[in-house]
This record gives C-alpha cells, structure tokens and sequence, in this order.
C-alpha cells in the first residue's frame, strides 16, 4: 500500500490542531480556575454544579429576607424596652399620687405628666420600621394599627402573629396581644365601690383562693350599720341568691366565697356597696386613662386609694404583656443567630459539593498543562519535518 505524501501532511496538520486544541483547553482550566467551563466537559458534574449553585442562591436570598427581619425584630425589641420604661415611669406617678401630702393641685400636675408618658406610648406602639411596616402590625393591615379614638383606642390590624420557620421569622409583632389583651382587675373579677357609697371602705384587688370554685357571677357585699355595729351581706346578683347575712365587719380583714377573697378596708357607712364582676378585656391605654382620670384633681381619701390600687394592679399587668413580648422578640432574635449559623453551615457545605464537581485541581491542571505543551512542542516539530517532505530534495 501506498501512502502519499499529502496523506502524511494533513494527519500531522490534524495531529497540530488537536494538541493547540488541548494546550488551550488546559490554559483555559487554570486560567479560570475550574474543571467543567462548559456543560459539555462534564455533563454530569456540570449539572451537580448548577444544582449547588442554586441551592446556595437560595440561602442567599433567605439569609438577605432573615437580615431584613432581624432588624424589624430588633427595632421592634428596643421598642419594647422604651414602652416598658414609659410604663415604669406612668407606674411611679400613680404610686406618688398616693402620697397623702398632696393637693389637688399637686396631682393634676402628675396627671399631666402621665398623659405625655401615654402619648409617647401610644406613638411607639404605631413606630414603624425601616421600610415604613409598622412593627406592632400583626398580620398586617392599611395605615397605622392603633387609632385613638373617642370611644378608646382602637386596632386597626389584623391581630394575630405570623410563626417563625427554619430560614424566617415574622416581620412584625402581634401589637393587639401585646396592648390590647389586657385584662381589668385582677385578671378574674374587678372590685369596684358603689358610687353613692359615704363612707370611708376601699378594698384591695383580691384574690383567688380555688379557681375551680369561681362561678363567673357578680356578687354585692352589702353594709349595715346598727346601733354601732357593722355588718355585711353577700348577694349573688346574677342568680339573685344570698350567700351570707349579717356578717360582722373586720377592717382590712379578708371576706372569702365562691373560692375569692377581697380584703375589704376602712369604715363603711350604712347602705355602702362593694360589687364585684368578672374580669373584662381591657387594654394598656385604657388602663392609664382610667389611673389619670382618677388622679387628675383628687383630693385624696378612700375613692383615690382604691383607685391607685386597682390601677397599680392593672398597670403591672400591662408591664407583664410588655416585658412577655421582649421576651419573645429576645427569643427570636437568638433563634436568627441559630438560623445563620445554621445557614452557613449548609452553604459551605454547598460550596464543598459544587467546588468537589467543577473546580479544578490547580497541581493535576499545571501538570497537564505541561504534558499539553510538550504535545503540541513535538506536534510541531513533526509537522515541520514533514512539511520539508518534497521529490526535489532527493534530486541532485
């Protein structure tokens, strides 16, 4: 068989071709630093690649959602704090309120100063957050959650709180639990003194003793007093029953029924009343409105002490829904630092799977690259000397 000359130039002209080929694809390797460059080097590998980076895309964008939460949260939680100073602060008032040395005057002055405290509160209960989401918006809701209006404060949102998950929390707190589910009284009944009462009776916010034994009625403790003896009577006024006659009165000892106390105070005139009713909700302003009104102008003496005391009582609930919902914004926040570092972790190990299938080794590139190069180097060199290949050269 006979091979020609043109024969021998086109396979060393291919072979010249193929090592240029190889040299640029290793350049190419260690120039960006990856094994598959192109879906067609490495379907396989190149698909695993994509599937990682759009897994760790992802985790970006929840990480950049979850910053955005955390700071709502954290605005949110410092709110908490100041609202929680503001309260402290109402609560001082009414306590100086009692004190026995001052006038009318005197309070009308520390209602003054409870009323810029609850302004304050009321505007931070409406703060928004950067983005202009309001913080106590719950589950959301047009314009500001909390209106004051003349029948009360009012909300305006959507109550209800949205559930943190593996990757978010909520962009905002439930503001109606927080300010608005406050309940009056003690949290199961209120005591209040009859308004035509003339003597000097107030009581505390009482207690309950047994709560299976409440009933949920309103009661009526009567006051009789008879040739200088003080008595009282317990009426159940939702079922009209008589649960006690002719007690004798003890001042600031406890009367017990129905599985509540009430600790019953100073000289009650003939025909005085305490009722008591089951506890209704309430809400943080309406609390303070009520301690300011009863404040504003007193001139002291037993209506005032029970109204300090039942706003005391009242006030510290409030607190409680306030220094609960830190808490939880405190919570939440622990549980972002939990997520992110939860979400690092998952990106790099992301990263580990995507570099492991499309990074190249940089010592095994140099490495063929090298061994390329000599290829194309002895590629060269055979296509020049076949290239030199001519009948003139054997002609003398």
């Amino acid at each position: 068989m006979r091979i020609a000359t043109a024969n021998q130039y086109d396979v060393s002209v291919e072979q010249l071709l193929r090592r240029q080929t190889d040299v640029a694809t290793q350049q190419e390797k260690i120039a960006s630093g990856l094994r598959v460059n192109r879906p067609s080097d490495d379907p396989a590998a190149a698909g695993a690649a994509e599937r990682d980076r759009v897994r760790i895309n992802r985790i970006a964008v929840d990480q950049r959602a979850l910053e955005q939460q955390r700071a709502a949260i954290s605005t949110a939680e410092s709110a908490l704090g100041e609202a929680s100073e503001l309260a402290r602060g109402i609560r001082e008032q009414v306590l100086t309120a009692g004190n026995a040395g001052y006038s009318a005057r005197d309070r009308t002055t520390l209602a003054n100063q409870m009323r810029a405290f609850r302004d304050q509160l009321f505007a931070l209960a409406n703060r928004a957050d950067s983005q202009g989401v309001p913080l106590f918006g719950g589950l959301g809701g047009s314009g500001s959650p909390f209106a004051d209006l003349p029948a009360g404060v009012q909300y305006q949102a959507n109550g209800g709180q949205r559930s943190p998950s593996n990757t978010a929390l909520p962009g905002t707190m439930d503001g109606e639990a927080i300010f608005m589910d406050v309940p009056d009284g003690n949290g199961s009944f209120k005591v209040t003194l009859g308004a035509l009462n003339g003597g000097t009776v107030w009581t505390s916010t009482g207690d309950v003793l047994n709560a299976s034994a409440l009933t949920g009625h309103d009661y009526s403790i009567q006051f009789s007093v008879a040739a200088g003896v003080t008595t009282y009577s317990i009426v159940d006024t939702t079922s009209a029953t008589t649960l006690a006659v002719a007690q004798p009165y003890v001042d600031g000892a406890p009367i017990q029924f129905d599985g509540l106390s009430v600790n019953v105070n100073g000289t009650p005139a003939n025909g005085d009343v305490v009722t008591l009713a089951p506890s209704v909700q309430s809400n943080t302003f309406k609390v303070i409105d009520d301690a300011i009104n009863a404040i504003d102008n007193a001139p002291g003496g037993n209506k005032l002490t029970h109204a300090i005391t039942l706003a005391l009582t009242e006030i510290d609930t409030a607190m409680g829904r306030l220094h609960a919902a830190r808490s939880q914004a405190g919570e939440w926040l622990n549980r972002a630092d939990a997520i992110t570092d939860l979400q690092d972790k998952r990106s790099l190990a992301l990263e580990e799977d995507r570099s492991r299938a499309q990074d190249l080794d940089m010592a095994r590139g140099i490495t063929d690259f090298n061994r390329a190069q000599t290829g194309y180097q002895a590629a060269l060199q055979t296509y020049a000397q076949v290239q030199r290949l001519s009948l003139f050269n054997y002609i003398n």
